[in-house]
């Protein structure tokens, strides 16, 4: 089959009027629209240097999540031996998702394809550069040669960096389920296919003009399936498959440095009003609303956590407000640009609650070692606010012409949202533990027991802190 790419030049005509991909509910994709193939004008469309700022700035701070903030978030909770090899893994993985989404899976995840998987045409970037004119690029148009062609208001170098940088954050998370145990080759390997097989597909599905999980109406503001839920059950797919680390339930595996883990999480908080907040790719009020519901879930959620917390144990604990303000960040991802802030207070306090569950009494319950609880804060965080999403949008936000009603909440919306948590679930869950089982058998998956017990910093890099 040959691919079609959607990202093409600007078609030519002025803008068209401000609506909404509407089977897509994605703040990716509340755009300039209206601007297809089939239509003529008479002028380009023009990047709108406000977006394009506020973009850039979106981008930056995404970046800043991995590096430094769930660097150290992750490296503050392991123990002291395996500190380096835990900060490594985020810095490395930035390094390595940045050339794989360069070579392929931006191609893969956004051009128009088919309603599985996009194309290869935009390989290594093919095209990139071919409408920039004395230094100035022009307006490009998603998906040029589908019934839903969009013009975006800033240039396509931005918008293939600020997906850039959800493509590393994701494998990234995933490796706090999988620290102190698994071989750095291994997740090299891991992480490269499990990108392009499970991260690009499953945000094509979501978020593409033309993706099947779009046309029934999912609504994913910035990435609750296709981030945290996706990273979330691949973490417990790889907890599961590598099994409990030495002493885990005896020994004494507690962080080496917590605050290494409160600056982590600070850096996340602030660096996810660009996640949230730039999703809307432009600098307008769902940008503004989308800031506001992500500052009050997580505080909401961070105070849920503290507060249960405090009455089971009698001690609040600086671990549990930090991962209950990260679950809350979590949960609203999904509804950032869907909810007002009342609904938003609300997704954060029953994540807390639920967050603290999951990451304490459900991961003693059924025995798996899920190190830094990838799943219990990203997957179940993810899968309570992608439901909650569908009960609580408020349909204002993301009305259009095309959609006066916009996403409304209700129980349609609701089975909806649980079809695509289920989807992805599914999805991930198989090709990620085909993945594991595949290098086991080849490269091998973990570190013998005498290297997990010196440390991974000696035994895998060679440093440690002294």
């Amino acid at each position: 089959m040959t691919s079609r790419s959607f990202i093409t030049s600007p078609c030519a005509g002025g803008l068209g009027k401000l609506t909404a991909l509407p089977a897509l509910g994605s703040g990716f994709l509340l755009l300039f629209a209206g601007v297809g193939t089939a239509q003529a004008a008479d002028t380009t469309p023009a990047i709108d240097t406000g977006d394009t700022a506020w973009m850039l700035v979106s981008t930056a701070l995404v970046l800043m999540m991995t590096i430094p903030g769930l660097a150290l978030f992750y490296a503050g909770m392991v123990r002291k031996k395996n500190v380096l090899a835990t900060l490594m893994q985020s810095f490395a993985l930035c390094c390595i998702m940045s050339i794989v989404w360069m070579v392929a899976g931006y191609s893969l995840a956004f051009t128009t394809g088919t309603p599985w998987i996009g194309g290869l045409s935009r390989m290594f970037l093919n095209g990139i550069g071919a409408h920039i004119h004395n230094g100035v690029d022009a307006a490009f148009t998603l998906g040029a040669d589908s019934p839903n062609a969009t013009t975006m208001t800033i240039p396509e170098s931005i918008f293939m960096m600020f997906q850039m940088t959800f493509a590393i954050i994701t494998p990234a998370l995933i490796s706090g389920a999988y620290a102190e145990r698994m071989k750095f080759s291994a997740m090299c390997v891991f992480s490269i296919f499990w990108s392009l097989l499970v991260y690009a597909p499953i945000a094509h599905w979501v978020w593409s003009p033309v993706g099947w999980l779009a046309g029934l109406g999912t609504a994913d503001f910035a990435g609750g399936t296709v981030v945290h839920i996706n990273a979330g059950i691949a973490g417990l797919v790889c907890a599961l498959v590598l099994g409990r680390r030495k002493g885990f339930g005896q020994e004494d595996l507690s962080p080496f440095n917590l605050t290494y883990a409160v600056i982590g999480a600070s850096l996340l908080w602030v660096g996810w009003f660009g996640f949230n907040a730039g999703s809307a790719v432009g600098a307008n009020g769902r940008a503004g609303m989308a800031m506001a519901t992500t500052q009050i879930a997580a505080a909401g959620a961070g105070v849920a956590w503290m507060l249960v917390e405090w009455l089971r144990s009698g001690k609040p604990t600086v671990l549990g407000v930090i991962s209950g303000a990260v679950g809350g960040l979590v949960a609203i991802t999904p509804a950032a640009g869907f909810v007002l802030p009342g609904n938003a207070l609300i997704i954060g306090l029953i994540t807390g609650v639920v967050c603290y569950w999951s990451a304490t009494s459900l991961k003693h319950m059924l025995g798996y070692d899920d190190s830094l609880d990838a799943f219990g804060v990203h997957g179940v965080g993810g899968i309570v606010g992608a439901l909650l999403t569908g009960l609580f949008a408020y349909g204002p936000l993301s009305a259009t012409d095309a959609n006066p009603s916009g996403v409304t909440g209700s129980l349609h919306q609701f089975m909806v949202q649980g079809e695509a948590v289920i989807v992805t679930i599914l999805w991930c869950g198989l090709v990620s533990f085909i993945l594991l089982k595949a290098i086991d058998l080849t490269l091998g998956l973990r570190v013998t027991p005498d290297e997990e017990l010196e440390g991974l910093d000696m035994t895998l890099h060679g440093e440690r802190i002294n």
